[in-house]
């Protein structure tokens, strides 16, 4: 019994530290528990006197005990502390291996749930779940009641898509509607349609003979078409053809140059006939000369000029009033390459710059890379007509073109070509 007090003093010392850190307001653990025992006993002694079964030894242990208690006031009770807290000890758990810290008090006051001391046994009606069985139910199962926790998941904002925004057509420039004309008893130019926008290369293509040269014609005011009207600028050719003209540069098919005139000259007198000022004029026939490599040129009569030469000198000239639509026919016809590669760097530049070109050209290929929109003349009707993808579609432009003209005729009948004569 010794060794048992000397026990139960060292877990009460071990205990007392935290213990009596408890604020005063509120009843220590200790003091809870002693109560919900001694609750818990006077509740098995009712059950007991309930059932009808009472003890005789039972009662004269009682008795005794009664007169102990008389006779033993202060120890009896010092003894009671000494047991109550020895049994809250025991019942705590032993992994702490130092005083728990206090916890920090608030003046709601916590409710305790009915626990045994350890080694304290009782009857638990039948049916009716144990704390540790609910203990054990709560730890390891959410409440029913309770939605399953599920981790959050990041869901991926939708990508923010703008509408894709349409592309906006340039104004129609040049507009050519029902064009017609005949050679007596030959119908050059049958009903031709043509829509023309800003800052667009215009490519017009198709066999000889086909009513090329006769639209631009047309559409320049060189030629007055039978029927049909043609617009360039909102401003009728015929009608108002002062207004109309202010705005084109023409370079025609068959160069009619005043070829008694040095290069400077000519494109010193161009700029002259659309009311530019001599100083203009002169730097400007300088700028041109210098793009299309005619500086060492100028000074010589353009009748000396070969036949390329004479084409660039004539393109300068009609770029030198710097018109809003340019309509050239032919314009890289025996034009070396690298000079063609130089025209079209200069087209393409304008272009850019708001300008317009109408051409034609017998180069499938350099109206291909060139051009932005194309219209494919045959028998002088318009077979096809639009923006270069939409008018060759798969195909090249030269496929396209072959395939729209009829395809190409083999002479089979010429076997004397193989008869040399000699």
């Amino acid at each position: 019994m010794a060794a048992g007090a000397e026990n139960e003093d060292v877990y009460a010392t071990t205990d007392a530290a935290w213990m009596t850190e408890a604020s005063d307001t509120e009843p220590s653990d200790a003091d809870e528990r002693d109560a919900d025992r001694v609750d818990a006993a006077a509740g098995d002694d009712a059950d007991d006197d309930d059932m009808g079964e009472p003890d005789a030894r039972d009662a004269s242990v009682d008795d005794a005990m009664t007169d102990d208690t008389t006779a033993t006031d202060g120890a009896t009770a010092t003894d009671a502390a000494t047991e109550s807290a020895t049994r809250a000890a025991a019942a705590a758990p032993t992994t702490t291996t130092g005083p728990r810290p206090a916890k920090a008090r608030t003046g709601k006051q916590r409710t305790k749930r009915p626990t045994k001391a350890a080694g304290e046994t009782g009857t638990v009606p039948p049916g009716q779940p144990t704390d540790a069985d609910a203990l054990d139910a709560t730890t390891a199962a959410p409440p029913t009641d309770a939605a399953p926790t599920v981790p959050p998941t990041k869901k991926r904002a939708p990508r923010a898509t703008t509408p894709k925004a349409q592309q906006q057509l340039q104004p129609v420039v040049l507009a050519a509607s029902g064009l017609v004309k005949r050679y007596g008893q030959t119908l050059a130019v049958d009903e031709v349609d043509l829509e023309i926008r800003q800052g667009s290369i215009f490519g017009v293509v198709g066999p000889n003979g086909a009513g090329k040269t006769t639209t631009l014609s047309m559409i320049t005011g060189l030629l007055r078409p039978d029927a049909g009207s043609v617009e360039v600028l909102d401003h009728d050719v015929w009608a108002d053809p002062t207004a109309a003209k202010r705005s084109l540069g023409v370079l025609p098919d068959r160069l009619r140059l005043f070829d008694r005139l040095t290069g400077a000259q000519l494109l010193y007198y161009s700029a002259t006939l659309r009311g530019i000022d001599g100083a203009t004029a002169r730097e400007r026939s300088t700028d041109l000369a210098e793009a299309f490599g005619l500086g060492e040129a100028l000074g010589r009569q353009v009748a000396d000029y070969s036949v390329g030469m004479a084409k660039k000198i004539a393109l300068a000239a009609t770029l030198i009033h710097s018109p809003r639509v340019l309509v050239l026919d032919e314009p890289f016809e025996s034009v070396d390459p690298v000079s063609a590669a130089t025209i079209t760097d200069i087209l393409r530049r304008y272009t850019r710059g708001g300008g317009t070109v109408v051409l034609s050209s017998h180069s499938m290929e350099l109206v291909q890379r060139t051009c932005d929109s194309v219209a494919i003349i045959v028998g002088g009707k318009v077979l096809a007509s639009g923006t270069m993808a939409q008018v060759r579609g798969r195909k090249s432009l030269e496929d396209k073109f072959v395939e729209l003209a009829g395809g190409r005729v083999v002479a089979e009948s010429m076997e004397w070509l193989h008869s040399f004569s000699g």
